[in-house]
């Protein structure tokens, strides 16, 4: 007989481990699923975990999508931190891609390195924008953020179609819903030759720097923290939750809209209808997986990048569907929301 029992304190040991033991019980599913799906499990395997580390090349394609996912999570866990729940990170993705891409097509043959810079920060201004659009809501007429940034997506996509279809189409495309490509001078730098890998991974690490140092050497992250864990305590401290409200979403709106930015001016080089690609929701996972840490964050934004391309070989060489990235998300998810029970509980042998 098993028998569940609280714990008398939070196990520590359990909270670090437990994201090893959900990723244990993720593989383990895995290869289930390919031996049901009448794959060979060790192949599946190999393609999924394998193929993405294999070469120098494939290593910078983890490392590139790794960045956008690491970005966007750090933001997510400023907000979670605080008790500020942001599910609308892909619709900040997708505005600081449609903002940052807008000051790309500006630029012409002639415009000096700086229009790079310039298009990020208008990434950064553009995510920023639309998470105001939530603080605002939540501020003023007691919104639930959940909800008001949840739909803010579809309304992002929405407007990205129209651009692309619309005024910003190519009209050298073919017809085809895109911008044109844009510049030299707005493209993000590639850090080496023959790879797509570019300034955005340094500039995302010095932020996940930043982030620690905001959250965990500050008195402005210190006051952050405490309004989302004991908000009566923060009020009696003098701290003011609107203002925590507002930097926190702020915040992770803006690292969002970096994300963006960097994607279309880093590996996809133009606006397309194919921007929006999920790293907005996937990166909670990241968020929790990393427990909202910014360290364990750049480690599971690897492991979520090693989902992306492990899913994207499976479908081309083992013939999967698409979903199967997906599925392994939600496997991850689960499990870590399963095993994260052992924190606070305990699992007795009884006779």
């Amino acid at each position: 007989m098993f028998r569940v029992e609280m714990r008398a304190q939070p196990s520590a040991w359990w909270r670090y481990a437990s994201p090893l033991l959900a990723l244990a019980i993720t593989v383990l599913v895995g290869v289930s699923l390919f031996a049901l799906l009448g794959k060979d499990p060790l192949k599946g395997l190999q393609v999924f975990f394998w193929e993405p580390l294999r070469t120098p090349y494939a290593i910078g394609e983890l490392l590139l999508k790794a960045t956008p996912l690491l970005l966007i999570a750090l933001g997510l866990a400023i907000c979670f931190r605080s008790n500020v729940w942001n599910i609308g990170a892909e619709g900040q993705f997708v505005l600081g891609a449609l903002t940052g891409g807008g000051v790309a097509l500006l630029a012409g043959p002639d415009s000096g390195p700086w229009m790079s810079a310039m298009v990020l920060l208008a990434g950064v201004a553009g995510g920023m924008a639309w998470a105001g659009i939530t603080a605002l809501l939540r501020d003023r007429f007691h919104a639930n953020e959940i909800l008001v940034s949840l739909m803010l997506v579809y309304v992002a996509v929405q407007l990205l179609g129209y651009f692309v279809y619309g005024p910003w189409k190519d009209p050298l495309g073919y017809n085809f819903p895109q911008s044109k490509t844009f510049e030299a001078a707005a493209r993000v730098p590639r850090l080496f030759e023959g790879s797509r890998l570019n300034l955005g991974l340094p500039i995302a690490l010095a932020l996940a720097a930043g982030v620690w140092v905001y959250l965990f050497r500050t008195l402005s992250g210190y006051a952050l923290q405490v309004g989302g864990l004991a908000p009566a305590a923060a009020r009696f401290a003098g701290f003011s939750s609107r203002r925590a409200l507002w930097l926190a979403l702020l915040l992770s709106g803006g690292l969002a809209g970096l994300a963006g930015a960097l994607e279309v001016a880093g590996p996809t080089g133009q606006l397309t209808p194919y921007v929006p690609a999920g790293y907005g929701f996937a990166a909670i996972i990241v968020a929790f997986v990393g427990r909202l840490h910014p360290a364990g964050i750049v480690l599971s934004s690897l492991l979520m990048s090693l989902f992306y391309i492990g899913g994207e070989l499976a479908q081309s060489r083992l013939g999967l569907p698409k979903s199967i990235t997906g599925v392994f998300q939600g496997l991850l998810l689960f499990s870590l929301l399963a095993c994260d029970t052992l924190i606070a509980y305990r699992i007795r042998w009884r006779k």
